[in-house]
């Protein structure tokens, strides 16, 4: 199904929130915003594209955190983004529970098809912001515009369409692209 609206799709960690490093947020105090990130989300809204986070959580299926502590987690993400006038339309995440309701891993496109169906998405004229290969092969396997890669730590083998040093640049290259 092909839908009508543009969205951007970002990963969590090291591009929404600090990164944890090897590690996962196990906190809601453990969540940094990234500079930018509200910047970037009040720019489009007022392009009328939504904004959705894909996220892997496997912590949770590791036992180290509960699926209600990761839900505080992106409770308090909202706060602190409502704080700065900006939100997400919503956020879709792997666990690694496999229950019915976990999607699959990364680089499987699931997490954004689901997204593409019920916003009425055209992936056609959408992009993903990550930070890690997964990410990039994510949006590619998705059939996305493009991809936005935040440079840090990992190593990079799959090419993305643009490579930005950090994500206070993500406000002047989504002016240009959307």
């Amino acid at each position: 199904m092909s839908g009508s609206r543009r969205c951007v799709f970002f990963d969590r960690d090291g591009v929404v929130n600090a990164s944890p490093g090897e590690g996962y947020v196990l906190s809601p105090d453990a969540f940094h915003l990234n500079p930018g990130i509200a910047a970037a989300l009040r720019l489009l809204r007022e392009r009328d594209c939504l904004a959705i986070v894909v996220t892997s959580q496997k912590g949770v299926g590791k036992g180290l955190m509960t699926g209600g502590t990761l839900t505080n987690i992106h409770d308090h993400m909202r706060d602190l983004l409502a704080a700065e006038g900006a939100a997400f339309d919503a956020v879709y995440a792997h666990t690694g529970t496999g229950g019915p309701a976990d999607f699959p891993a990364k680089p499987d496109p699931g997490m954004i098809l689901a997204a593409a169906e019920r916003f009425a998405i055209d992936l056609r004229r959408s992009w993903i912001i990550g930070d890690a290969d997964r990410d990039i092969a994510m949006g590619d396997a998705a059939g996305l515009a493009g991809t936005i890669r935040i440079r840090g730590e990992k190593t990079i083998t799959v090419p993305a369409t643009h490579t930005l040093e950090n994500t206070t640049e993500i406000p002047g290259l989504l002016r240009l692209i959307l």
